[in-house]
Formats: C-alpha cells, sequence, structure tokens
C-alpha cells in the first residue's frame, strides 16, 4: 500500500519511515485470526492545514494516498499545478464532513481516491448521481461513516442502521463501490482499559454487513485508528489508518 524511498530526507520523510516501520511491525504482530482477512493496511497521510511542500515531500518519499478533512483546502491542493505535475499519482481522500451543496466540488477534482465520509442514503445518492452525471467510466469508491460513540456532534449512521445504508448503496447507488466501513471513534479512548469499544462495534457491523450482503471480510474494509492510536487499530484489523501530526507536526491552526 505504500513504498518509502531510500535516503536520508527531511523532517517529513524520516516521521513517515518511522510510521510506515510501525505499520508494519503491527501488521506482523497480529493475531493469526485478524491476518487470515486483512492485509497489510493502507496509510493515509492527513495533511490538513500543511502547506503544499510537505505533502510534495512525502509524495517523493514514496507516499501516495493523502487525506483532507476541509473541501476548500482538498481542491486547492488538488488542482495545485506544482502538485499535479510532481505528485502525478497521488491519490486524494475526503475524509471530512461532506456537506451535500460541496459535493459537486469534491467530485470534481482529479485523482479521488476515496470518499470516506458517506453518513446517509441522501448524500449516497447525489454523489451517485454526480458521479454518473460526470461520465466516468468506474465507479467511485465510498466508506460508508459510522458513529460508533453515538456522539450528537459527530456525523455517521448509527451502527444499528448500518445495513440500511449499505443495502441503499448496494442496490441503488450503481455508480458508488461501497470499499468499507469508517468510524472515528471516542477521542483519547485510554487503551490501558482494553480494546477501543469503538473499532470493536466497527468489527460488529463489519460482521452484520458481511452477513447482510453475503461478503466475505476481506471484500469490506475498515478505516480506523489515527495517530493516536493507529497501532491498536491495526492489531484489530483496520485495513485504512488516518496519520497527520505525527508525519506533519502539530497543527497551528484550522480553515475557516
Amino acid at each position: 500500500m505504500f513504498r518509502v524511498m531510500a535516503g536520508d530526507g527531511g523532517e517529513v520523510t524520516k516521521a513517515l519511515r518511522a510510521v510506515v516501520l510501525k505499520i508494519k511491525a503491527a501488521t506482523a504482530a497480529r493475531s493469526p485470526e485478524v491476518s487470515e482477512w486483512c492485509a497489510v493496511p493502507r496509510l493515509v497521510a492527513v495533511s490538513k492545514t500543511k502547506p503544499k511542500e510537505m505533502v510534495i515531500e512525502a509524495y517523493l518519499a514514496g507516499q501516495r494516498h493523502f487525506g483532507e478533512n476541509y473541501v476548500q483546502e482538498l481542491v486547492a491542493k488538488a488542482a495545485d499545478p506544482e502538485i499535479l505535475t510532481r505528485c502525478p499519482d497521488i491519490r486524494w481522500h475526503m475524509i471530512g464532513p461532506m456537506q451535500s451543496n460541496k459535493a459537486k466540488k469534491v467530485l470534481s477534482i482529479p485523482n479521488l481516491f476515496l470518499i470516506e465520509t458517506v453518513h446517509s442514503a441522501k448524500l449516497a445518492s447525489l454523489l451517485d448521481a454526480i458521479w454518473a452525471k460526470a461520465g466516468h467510466q468506474h465507479r467511485l469508491n465510498i466508506y460508508v461513516q459510522v458513529n460508533t460513540s453515538e456522539e450528537a456532534q459527530k456525523s455517521g449512521v448509527a451502527p444499528g442502521e448500518v445495513t440500511q445504508l449499505t443495502e441503499h448503496v448496494i442496490n441503488n447507488c450503481p455508480n458508488l463501490n461501497l470499499l468499507g466501513l469508517m468510524t472515528i471513534g471516542a477521542y483519547d479512548y485510554d487503551l490501558s482499559l482494553g480494546p477501543n469499544p469503538d473499532f470493536q462495534r466497527l468489527l460488529q457491523c463489519r460482521d452484520a454487513v458481511c452477513a447482510h450482503h453475503s461478503l466475505h471480510h476481506h471484500q469490506l474494509e475498515l478505516s480506523m485508528g489515527m495517530s493516536a492510536d493507529y497501532e491498536h487499530a491495526i492489531s484489530v484489523g483496520s485495513s485504512n489508518v488516518r496519520v497527520g501530526s505525527v508525519i506533519f507536526g502539530s497543527r497551528s491552526h484550522e480553515p475557516q
């Protein structure tokens, strides 16, 4: 899923290399039961609020998948002439909340790989219609976002309603490819208390979706784990981890 080039490089390159080594170690340490259905996870470098120079450095070091939380920033970076020239194989992930009135902007960017935050049938249908109208020859990858912590301020379908949404996507959105499920989970969970319950709930949702649609576990990715807990997420079966501050440093501001 990633390849980090040799050479000393700058701070981003060194941090990226360290993360990749930890991902490989966490993957190798998985139980046989998890390893049976889950491959080496994809690393998404979360570059929100960071300058394009950092994106380019990470790309030149071998990173290909990048995530952005804000539509305006994603659109600007994806269309940046220098990024387009120097990073031709970049793959963008939209990992922030998706507002209906900005969906067309997001779906028009070059090198869009995945929308990680589909939380309703209405949004899924809108994305399906926009993608179809654009005339793409391939389906749009999406994750269904699950609010496993059931916090009011977070987007995502309730765990008990996941199969209803995946059924809508599969049966009514022919231009979408249901790649997997995603959760953010509660912040600052203390791993000394045991496995993260939000990750366990997402595993349960995966089981329910696979049973409902007669899918094998390896056919449905799980996106869980960020800078603070990506190694634990990998140990329980994450297919996709989103790591930002560990690679790019802490964020000094959030876009307005």
